[in-house]
């Protein structure tokens, strides 16, 4: 078993690593090449339990797109993130649940309502892999991931629901309400109190090797404990990945060139061998599906599969309508507050009074059109939540052989089907609808031009402060060198011949205090961009562009030796 997990893992990462040289989208051509592997007859089955499945690779994939993804435009698209990941994971598990049980009755309804949840939560791993590459708006892709951060939390909850029905549990509509609502509160503290030992440990150790292995280690633990104490697990680690990723920028640089290829390392060889073993599951199907129901059950998949497509657009445009008509409703009212001399409440104290400009982009959510609500429909691909829950699912001791059976091939039918179908004209309705042109390329212009305009100005306020100090370190004629080394780090002047004469003609301070001046220039450029971030004046992928490049200088500065020479002994 050990030798053969290894020669997939090995095999998925060479296809994976093919398909990004090509540009093909990696976990469809994983999965199409398992796929057939499988029908090789000296390739052994890979049987692994589900329950493992989930906590083995589920805690780290979590964690790191949740490092990736933007608290702040989390946060402004919650409203549309939690029609996803909760209310629209609810009716696809009730649809799906009626199908199956008017198809299959012997499933039972609490059964049907089991294989809903689990073919319920979508995996954005593709349709993100998709979007990134073809320059998808951040609007669209702040959607789909937070989406995907969300909904798997509210399908295992689902799940424990259905399961202990099943097993003879007489739960209520209120005791299913109650575990989702423990899962949730238990599972978000759980989440920030390893999030906040993390960052506090980030910002005490320096090194970043330590660093990057406790993060490895961490997910594993948020997610075991929130699972032991009855809370989501998926959301701890949600919970402490955003709180992590949102203050990343305050710890040391080292820590953050370091995690982010090892993450991405990470990425490709988890997500490798997610859709490798899915297609390596083929087997199994078609052993459940040799017997006298084989009928029964290609119609079930049939029906499910046709449920999954069309509940997600049924749903997100009503939604969508409905909330732009709250909307505007709450923007009628605040127009109204205004006109009445009510504008908003007292500010924070040490916070501006918020602009109408301000007002309303918290009132209102990031305009999505028409176009954008039809890629978000149809980027509903499924992955391995839903076949690793149906192969544990396949274990309960209260399901019978024929509805375990019809569990397995439903969730690997759905799973392989939407991966296929929807992954691959993905591309091409994108293509079609024209917005993956439109990729913010004017705001983020302005944006980045006043933020650098801002940083600009506080790094000069900043030398032109440090000036004064070593004014009574040195004398007139050592104020010179300082005077050279602000030229050619602002580049206020063009002509770099007379800056060098400068530098030549003048003693020069010691190399200790040049790099303490820098990484002090440095250090009031990160906090501008940081409180832009924080007065939402800047977006935060934005901010991470700038603060690589701010990186990028102060990893120059250590690796390099000096930018300026060190002086002669």
């Amino acid at each position: 078993m050990d030798a053969t997990l290894f020669y997939v893992v090995v095999g998925a990462v060479v296809v994976a690593a093919i398909a990004r040289w090509r540009g093909w989208p990696a976990p469809l051509l994983v999965t199409v090449v398992a796929l057939a592997a499988s029908f090789v007859p000296f390739i052994p089955d890979l049987e692994i339990d589900g329950h493992l499945l989930l906590s083995v690779v589920l805690p780290p994939l979590l964690y790191s797109a949740a490092l990736d993804v933007s608290f702040v435009g989390f946060k402004r698209s919650l409203p549309q993130i939690r029609r996803l990941g909760i209310w629209l994971v609810l009716l696809t598990t009730a649809v799906v649940g009626v199908v199956a049980w008017l198809i299959m009755p012997s499933l039972t309804l609490p059964g049907a309502l089991l294989l809903g949840a689990i073919v319920a939560p979508p995996d954005a791993v593709s349709a993100a892999a998709i979007g990134r590459k073809l320059g998808l708006p951040r609007r669209i892709m702040t959607v789909l991931s937070g989406e995907s951060l969300i909904n798997d939390a509210t399908s295992l909850t689902l799940y424990r629901v259905f399961a202990a029905m099943i097993a003879g549990a007489a739960l209520t509509a209120w005791d299913g309400i109650w575990q989702f609502v423990v899962a949730v509160v238990v599972g978000v503290f759980v989440g920030l109190v390893f999030g906040v030992v993390l960052h506090q440990l980030r910002m005490r150790v320096a090194d970043p090797v330590v660093i990057g292995t406790f993060g490895l280690l961490v997910p594993f633990g948020a997610y075991a404990i929130a699972e032991h104490l009855g809370g989501s697990g998926v959301l701890a680690v949600v919970a402490m990945g955003l709180y992590v990723g949102f203050n990343a920028p305050r710890t040391d640089y080292t820590t953050r060139q370091q995690e982010a290829p090892l993450w991405l390392s990470a990425d490709l060889l988890l997500e490798s061998f997610v859709f490798a073993y899915i297609g390596l599951q083929f087997p199994r199907v078609l052993r459940d599906l040799s017997s006298e129901s084989v009928g029964q059950f290609l119609l079930l998949a049939g029906a499910v599969l046709l449920a999954v497509l069309l509940v997600r657009p049924a749903y997100i445009y009503p939604a969508h309508a409905w909330a732009r008509w709250g909307e505007r409703k709450r923007l009628a009212r605040w127009e109204r507050m205004v006109a009445a001399g009510r504008t908003q409440a007292r500010p924070r104290p040490g916070r501006p009074v918020l602009t109408a400009e301000q007002m309303k982009k918290r009132l209102t959510e990031p305009a999505l059109d028409w176009k954008d609500n039809a890629v978000i429909s149809w980027a509903g691909m499924r992955g391995v939540v839903t076949l690793a829950t149906a192969l544990a699912a396949s274990d309960l001791a209260a399901l019978d052989d024929k509805s375990s059976h019809a569990i397995v091939v439903v969730a690997f039918i759905v799973t392989v089907a939407t991966l296929l179908l929807q992954g691959l004209t993905l591309p091409v309705l994108i293509k079609r609808l024209k917005i993956a042109g439109d990729v913010d390329h004017e705001e983020d212009a302005k944006a980045m031009a006043a933020v650098r305009k801002r940083s600009r100005e506080a790094g000069k306020a900043y030398l032109a402060e440090q000036r004064e100090k070593w004014a009574g370190k040195y004398d007139e004629g050592q104020l010179k060198a300082f005077d050279a080394f602000v030229t050619r780090m602002t580049r206020v002047e063009t002509e770099t011949d007379r800056v060098q004469e400068m530098e030549e003609s003048v003693p020069r301070p010691s190399y200790e205090d040049l790099v303490t001046l820098s990484k002090g220039w440095l250090y009031v450029r990160r906090e501008v961009l940081l409180a832009e971030r924080d007065d939402d004046n800047l977006d935060e992928e934005l901010m991470r562009e700038l603060m690589t490049a701010i990186d990028a200088e102060e990893l120059a500065l250590d690796t390099r030796g000096a930018i300026w020479p060190q002086p002669r002994a």
